[in-house]
């Protein structure tokens, strides 16, 4: 099956969040990330035969159940002012919105909780103010997971640890997950969308500038992770 990097899969979401309702992405999912690991164990992903999709790992490394999540937010409906959204003429918004449901936009994280506890795609949506749902700012925190650094998603990152395990470090997890367009060549620095404080600057951009910005190297940067997933499949 050819990965069609333009596809929108809200499409054949049948109104509902394509995370979890898209076959097509679930299809593109299991084709991309069945591949080997740093180590060279095969990462085999089962899908779930209907929905809501979820795909399923079980190895020498660990067992998983691992749901899909959109990672670059428009903020068209939340936290950005409406009077910046309203800066913008509704066909930009569609575009931004329509590129983050291409698979260069998407990612698996483990879905099971733990004690109850929040999974890594709930913080990221619920910590607000120092992740807002940023895939920039969820990768630091990973880079910090790597070396034993806190962050704010340190705890959830933690409770998880068996998954990050299995990519061996940063660089084996950025490889695996072609997030190479996110970070610098040596994978020691991220390149954030929008100017970094060591999260004490509010994750959601709250001017235009800063807003148009973030929306700028967010396309660039799927514009460029589609075209690594165009050619790896």
């Amino acid at each position: 099956m050819p990965i069609d990097t333009r596809f929108d899969f809200r499409t054949d979401a049948r109104g509902r969040d394509p995370d979890t309702w898209s076959p097509t992405l679930c299809q593109y999912h299991q084709l991309l990330w069945s591949k080997p690991l740093p180590s060279g164990i095969l990462f085999v992903l089962t899908p779930t035969s209907r929905p809501p999709y979820y795909l399923r790992h079980s190895s020498s490394v660990g067992s998983f159940v691992l749901s899909s999540d959109a990672f670059v937010p428009a903020y068209t409906r939340y936290g950005v002012p409406k009077d910046v959204i309203k800066e913008l003429p509704a066909a930009e918004h569609d575009f931004f919105n329509t590129i983050g449901y291409t698979i260069g936009g998407l990612i698996l994280w483990p879905a099971n909780r733990i004690d109850g506890k929040w999974t890594i795609n709930q913080a990221r949506g619920c910590l607000r103010s120092t992740i807002g749902d940023r895939m920039d700012l969820t990768l630091e925190c990973i880079r910090r997971h790597y070396r034993g650094e806190p962050s704010p998603l340190g705890d959830v990152l933690a409770r998880y640890s068996d998954f990050f395990a299995a990519f061996t470090d940063f660089r084996g997890y950025v490889d695996f997950w072609l997030m190479q367009d996110m970070v610098n060549a040596d994978s020691s620095t991220i390149q954030f969308f929008t100017p970094f404080d060591d999260f004490r600057t509010r994750a959601i951009p709250q001017d235009f500038d800063t807003y148009v910005e973030y929306r700028r190297r967010s396309v660039a940067f799927i514009e460029s992770r589609n075209a690594r997933i165009a050619g790896s499949s």
